[in-house]
């Protein structure tokens, strides 16, 4: 048994890890005390990332095919790369190098990042690499940048402990970022004064904890801010000393504020002019005001400006460069700041410089010993994909990310995969959709197999180790990217063997390193063998620092060219699609607690689909009601580009014409691509970042009368089950795909039709599942198109198909899930409904996914009168990683407020 420290590889909090390994196996993982970032927490989805760690599922060796009608075949890495290296050479030579193009992922190393930054750029010729961190923090850099004069985060998350108001926008901290909610808990456990602030369209786990929730229309976030800030004016709140001695543009921005009276932000926001004062008031009567911001003002068509007007309220009152204040965007991804620092984006170059800066350009040229650097500027991630489509871009590699599922208007980016004369496709894991897009397919290294670095949100810079070879012929990210180079040198006339002649990626960093010299995020005195042995550093960490610096701005000196923040007037915009009679809804996006990005590592884990087994629509039961749905009924909801069916709930989290769809699934899991089927593709004019979060759509039943669902035991062909049934889903007019059980891994696919579907497609997909066995029990009742079959083997269900009746398949899936002997069962096995004294008796959705504790057996427990610490007692919910926490307080809650009703009745 080996133990070796590492970092989480999901979110930006940057969770440390200690990994727990025998011989090429990971076997488990734990928090790592020692990390400034956790302190040995560790999330639902961090807690079982060595549930991930298999190979079932990866790719293990280079694939290729000659044509695009041809089937890929296995090929050597040096066969895979000299193809690959001749075709994008053969598109350089031909139609220039902007006809090439990288795209590539917020989840690499920083390592990684440094080396596919220089191929484009200094190989290549090109500026067209960019980053799925498009989607996620590049309005948040635009907006440090126009304020602050750098991609800064100025706060840190010690400064939580401090802060006497926390005001969360735009994030669901509680499920996005588990870990530093956990933190938040912990400050108003200590700290009663302290009081939380969530700006926030739907009443999330985040929204219904805080003391004021502002439940804002999507859009209208810079109404709000310049209300609060027009408040903080009109009542003498304003720091008028610091505003004079460290800031520029004031005036032009108080001009503006005073517009947004609280009255007419109430008209625009939909939030009561009483609670923007309320809110305002605090946040100006506070010692120190902390603000945590994500994608619901990042992913907007001006989420630059959202950026601007919430740190306006921090310079006009000076909460900035102290202890508990300033202004702090969580990122999204677990190397977004590390890919941000190296140039990853097709805006920024190494050490936060400009590519239309000439000098910049030049100093980097230098450095990297080439002539020169590209100067037209490169396309973003929207721009990208639409170039693609046309014709303008003709060949990509795609490393680390999946963009055929996690880009906006989905078909466009499908149709755009097609029209490509060449695709690479650098990838762990084979169910990503896009790999399926694949001229060329690179097996890569991934999390507990890679050495390197990665930035977390609070500047903080730590090792990531390997504990275990990778399987089979992977390769690490940075090792596939300098061997592409030197390929492609040779071919392009050029001198890459010297410039990429890495021995491993402390090399790497090395150089970048010397790129960040007398920057502002300068790191010349970090090494890998300091970070050994003083642990995780946060820059600027110059040669000769003891240590990293861990707020900026102190002083009240920016890096700007005058020394001062500027002020960024902002005025309110709205959404970039609006309602009207044919889309009357407003569709929000976000993300589950349990899920992560596009499912190709969470939706290995069965444990992690407890919570939410599937994509659920929900809305207002008014409008559900008004849309002729009912609970649980399948719905076809429509934007302008496409349609999705999904099952709809009622929920109280959301206001009249609201919906909500969770940004997770795809074709993948789905028969359609989910939420993104339906964005728009507008972006912000700034940072170039699509409007994720909302679409104008209409939702209307889905008319899907003919029901099938499947459950079926995996076994080591786990990965070949799901690729065939995902082929498979095709068939239907709605499908869904989740994992369910916990030692065991099962698998259930929930589909409908207009129709039945007939006996020789029903068969197939019985011998798909293995359940073509004479050993299988059998009804059929053709003149109802009623067809079923279920699979015992040693006396336990192995698999069950149901279709045209499905009445009592959940009381099948709960049998199958605890693996129970069926015994007494079987004359149930087939019937429609099952018999009231059988044990099987469906549990439900989990709320905790660590001790697996469901939600009927908790609401069970507080309608008992049990109180949060009583539930931890008695049903250990809550007790392991936390993440239930602040679901398991609303249900207590909720129960108390149930009770008092009925006393009061």
């Amino acid at each position: 048994m080996a133990t070796t420290s590492s970092v989480c590889c999901y979110c930006g909090v940057g969770c440390g890890v200690l990994v727990e390994s025998e011989g090429d196996r990971i076997t488990g993982v734990r928090g790592d005390p020692a990390h400034p970032a956790n302190f040995g927490r560790l999330c639902t989805k961090g807690s079982t990332l060595h549930l991930t760690a298999r190979a079932e599922g990866r790719l293990l060796y280079p694939e290729l095919r000659a044509t695009r009608d041809a089937p890929r075949r296995r090929a050597s890495w040096d066969e895979a790369l000299s193809h690959a290296a001749d075709r994008f050479a053969q598109t350089i030579a031909r139609h220039g190098p902007d006809a090439v193009a990288f795209y590539i992922s917020g989840q690499l190393l920083t390592e990684d990042y440094y080396v596919f930054n220089k191929l484009a750029r200094g190989l290549a010729g090109t500026n067209n690499v960019d980053t799925n961190s498009r989607l996620c923090m590049s309005s948040a850099v635009a907006g440090y940048k126009l304020t602050l004069g750098a991609d800064a985060p100025p706060a840190c998350y010690e400064d939580i402990d401090h802060a006497d108001l926390i005001f969360i926008a735009g994030s669901n901290t509680a499920w996005a970022h588990p870990i530093v909610y956990r933190r938040i808990e912990d400050a108003r456990a200590r700290s009663p004064g302290l009081r939380v602030i969530v700006v926030d369209p739907r009443r999330t786990a985040t929204a219904a904890d805080a003391d004021l929730h502002l439940a804002l229309e999507p859009g209208s976030d810079v109404a709000l801010f310049n209300a609060m800030l027009c408040v903080l004016i009109t009542e003498g709140f304003v720091n008028r000393d610091y505003i004079a001695a460290h800031t520029e543009n004031f005036a032009e921005v108080e001009r503006v504020a005073r517009t947004y009276t609280p009255e007419r932000a109430a008209r625009i926001t939909g939030v009561p002019a009483a609670d923007i004062v309320r809110a305002a008031r605090r946040f100006g009567t506070a010692g120190a005001a902390l603000s945590l911001y994500c994608q619901g003002l990042n992913q907007s068509s001006h989420g630059t400006d959202n950026n601007a007007a919430l740190i306006n309220l921090h310079l006009a009152t000076g909460q900035i460069g102290r202890p508990g204040a300033g202004p702090f965007s969580l990122t999204g991804q677990p190397n977004a700041m590390g890919g941000r620092e190296v140039g990853g984006m097709a805006t920024v170059l190494p050490g936060h410089r400009d590519p239309a800066n000439p000098q910049h350009r030049a100093e980097i040229a230098r450095l990297w010993g080439v002539p020169e650097l590209p100067a037209t500027p490169g396309k973003t991630a929207v721009e990208l994909f639409q170039a693609l489509d046309t014709g303008a871009v003709k060949a990509v590699w795609i490393a680390c990310t999946n963009p055929a599922h996690s880009m906006p208007e989905q078909a466009l980016v499908r149709r755009a995969l097609e029209h490509a004369e060449f695709v690479v496709v650098q990838e762990a894991f084979r169910g990503a959709e896009t790999c399926a897009y694949a001229d060329v397919l690179l097996p890569a290294a991934t999390w507990g197999e890679k050495e390197g670095t990665m930035t977390n949100s609070e500047r903080r810079i730590s090792r990531v180790r390997a504990a275990v070879p990778p399987p089979g012929a992977a390769r690490p990210d940075w090792e596939i990217a300098a061997d592409f180079a030197r390929h492609l040198g040779r071919r392009l006339g050029r001198d890459a063997l010297s410039t990429f002649a890495y021995r491993s990626a402390e090399d790497v960093f090395n150089e970048h390193r010397e790129v960040t010299r007398g920057r502002d995020l300068d790191i010349t005195g970090l090494t890998y063998g300091l970070l050994e042995t003083l642990g995780p550093q946060q820059w600027p960490f110059p040669e000769g620092a003891q240590t990293g610096q861990t707020r900026l701005y102190a002083d009240g000196v920016f890096p700007t060219a005058t020394g001062r923040a500027h002020f960024h007037a902002t005025e309110h915009r709205g959404v970039a699609e609006d309602v009207d009679e044919g889309y009357p809804l407003r569709l929000l996006t976000g993300r589950l607690r349990d899920q992560w990005h596009t499912m190709t590592r969470t939706g290995t884990v069965a444990r992690l689909f407890a919570h939410e087994e599937e994509p659920l629509l929900t809305m207002h039961a008014d409008d559900l009601a008004g849309c002729g749905l009912r609970d649980g009924d399948l719905a076809a909801i429509s934007s302008r580009r496409g349609t999705a069916v999904l099952r709809a709930r009622a929920s109280k989290e959301l206001k009249r014409g609201q919906v909500f769809v969770p940004m997770h699934w795809g074709r993948g899991f789905l028969s359609s691509s989910g939420a993104n089927e339906l964005m728009p593709s507008a972006f912000d004019p700034r940072s170039f970042q699509p409007e994720l979060k909302h679409a104008a759509v209409r939702v209307g039943p889905a008319s899907l009368s003919w029901r099938v669902v499947a459950y079926r035991r995996l076994n080591e062909d786990a990965a070949d089950t799901l690729a065939v049934l995902r082929a498979w889903m095709g068939v239907l007019d709605y499908a869904a795909l989740h994992l369910f059980g916990r030692d065991d891994t099962c698998v259930a696919l929930d589909g409908a039709a207009r129709g039945p579907l007939d006996a020789k497609t029903l068969a197939q997909l019985d011998r798909l599942l293995g359940m073509a066995s004479p050993a299988a029990l059998g009804y059929e009742d053709p003149a109802r198109g009623i067809s079923k079959r279920v699979l015992v083997v040693s006396d336990r269900l192995i698999g069950a198909r149901l279709a045209g009746e499905v009445a009592g398949a959940r009381w099948l899936k709960e049998v199958m899930r605890n693996g129970m002997a069926v015994g007494a069962l079987r004359p149930w096995l087939l019937a429609p409904i099952a018999s009231s004294a059988t044990p099987a008796a469906a549990r439900g959705r989990i709320v905790c996914s660590c001790i697996d504790v469901s939600e009927a057996e908790i609401r069970a427990a507080v309608a008992g009168g049990a109180r949060l610490e009583e539930l931890r007692t008695r049903l250990r919910c809550g007790t392991e990683c936390g993440s239930c926490v602040p679901e398991l307080r609303r249900l207590v809650t909720e129960a108390v407020g149930a009770r008092a009703a009925r006393a009061a009745a």
